[in-house]
């Protein structure tokens, strides 16, 4: 089925090109998205008349898309979840998670705008790409722990943690009370 785009999609092609498409991916997301018409004789005049509309409409969004990026610059959001010792989730997550956790941090974005690429399984700290706007995306990274304070000594490290290295630092803590503990007594 050929199509007229009135956007620019992803590995398909730019507004305005005429592509042949499935008949599926047109009826059940092209054309009730608007992202795309028909391709018949009327439809193609109808186009060409509002091409200068349709040209500004996406360069004004285009402009606020990229806006809202370089604020985007660098954010990382926190996500707490559940997790085996050895720091695999009981669950995954998903891209209403990282919009929720963007929306805390301020930002407002639609769960549809998010982009992860491959599942989030496992704690650590993880790339996922944003879409702003067709021609605009950025990365921000998610930190995914079991706690804000597992958070931050992940951020720190620049990765996942293990539970060893969580003892580690409960056993330096245990020897520290431990020293202290004995100086008093001493005194």
């Amino acid at each position: 089925m050929e199509v007229i785009l009135l956007e620019r999609v992803e590995k398909l092609g730019q507004m305005g090109q005429v592509v042949n498409v499935r008949p599926g991916f047109a009826r059940n997301y092209l054309l009730p998205q608007k992202k795309a018409m028909r391709a018949t004789k009327a439809n193609l005049a109808v186009f060409e008349k509002q091409k200068a509309h349709l040209e500004a409409v996406n360069l004004e969004r285009r402009k606020d898309a990229q806006d809202v990026a370089s604020k985007m610059d660098n954010v990382t959001v926190v996500v707490i979840r559940q997790a085996a010792e050895t720091g695999v989730l009981y669950g995954s997550v998903n891209t209403r998670d990282v919009a929720e956790a963007l929306d805390a941090a301020g930002y407002k974005v639609d769960r549809k705008q998010v982009v992860i690429e491959t599942p989030i399984k496992t704690l650590g700290l993880f790339k996922v790409r944003l879409v702003l706007h067709p021609e605009v995306s950025i990365t921000v990274t998610v930190n995914v722990a079991r706690s804000s304070e597992e958070a931050e000594l992940q951020a720190q490290r620049g990765g996942m943690i293990t539970a060893a290295d969580l003892r580690d630092d409960d056993e330096e803590e245990d020897t520290y009370v431990e020293e202290t503990a004995t100086e008093d007594e001493e005194a």
